[in-house]
């Protein structure tokens, strides 16, 4: 067992009804990596927010709906995925590096 809570981290006090949540684990054959940093990007690459990984893992942005990009920088590694946001609606990925 890696450690990482099923789900992400907790939303306890986050009223997910009102708020657009990309949240997710940053993991390397299935243990998380702490310390990377994931980058939000706009729909025309632009930087908009970074955030580090905690020692689980996880990260978390608050974001306007839409299409963003997920840069995940890890040594070794560089990783994009692309998300739609949708307000109301909690988006959780697993991102492999």
């Amino acid at each position: 067992m890696c450690g990482v809570k099923p789900g992400g981290v907790s939303l306890d006090g986050v009223d997910t009804s009102r708020a657009t949540v990309i949240q997710g684990v940053v993991q390397r054959e299935g243990q998380p990596v702490g310390g990377a940093y994931v980058r939000l990007l706009d729909t025309d690459g632009e930087f908009t927010a970074e955030v580090p990984t905690s020692a689980t893992g996880h990260f978390r942005f608050f974001a306007a709906p839409g299409t963003w990009t997920l840069r995940t920088l890890a040594p070794g590694a560089s990783v994009d995925r692309t998300v739609v946001a949708q307000q109301g609606v909690v988006s959780e990925l697993e991102i492999a590096v």
